[in-house]
């Protein structure tokens, strides 16, 4: 078990600085990242959560994209909007695919909480997409994860991961808050006069 919570520690130190970032809109959040997925993919692996550990494997290769797209600067730096109808279609398209992946899980492992834990996995590719592309509503999409994972990784007996998530939930609310008044502030100076 000190193995494990070495592991549960060190993932979560790169992954809450990487999250921490996020909010600030800071490109560093990538490279904090894919060293914090890399320990949580382990760590998932271990206490059977199959479809977080499938997760982090996508998180990294998206961290690298992320970086390279966040390296370029403006207007790629700029937070924009999704439409409703867009966010409306990924919200059903995470739901179909967590069925299937759950059921899947279910069907054919010995996978704890199938359905929850594709829940984490399919809303959390959705919010890492958007992150991507500095969407705004990629806030909501994580505060909908963290809600999923806070009891998950707390009913693994994983509760240092279960608290940062906790935490998560609350940097979301911050990152939520804070580019939306990037927005507000970079909308309201191009409607200015020059």
């Amino acid at each position: 078990m000190t193995g494990l919570t070495l592991l549960e520690y060190s993932a979560n130190g790169f992954f809450l600085s990487s999250v921490f970032l996020a909010a600030r809109n800071h490109r560093h959040t990538w490279t904090l990242g894919v060293i914090g997925c890399v320990l949580f993919a382990m760590l998932f692996y271990k206490v059977q959560l199959y479809a977080d550990a499938t997760l982090m494997m996508f998180y990294i290769g998206t961290s690298l994209i992320g970086w390279q797209q966040w390296q370029r600067g403006a207007p790629a730096a700029e937070i924009q909007r999704t439409s409703w109808q867009l966010v409306g279609l990924f919200v059903l398209v995470a739901v179909a695919t967590m069925l299937g992946y759950g059921y899947l899980l279910y069907l054919n492992t010995d996978a704890f909480a199938p359905f929850a834990d594709s829940g984490v996995l399919t809303f959390s590719v959705v919010a890492q997409l958007l992150l991507m592309k500095r969407r705004l509503e990629t806030w909501w999409f994580w505060l909908l994860v963290n809600t999923i994972a806070v009891p998950l990784y707390a009913s693994r007996g994983l509760t240092l991961t279960s608290l940062v998530y906790a935490c998560f939930w609350l940097n979301a609310c911050y990152g939520l808050w804070r580019w939306h008044q990037e927005l507000r502030t970079s909308c309201q100076s191009v409607s200015e006069p020059a």
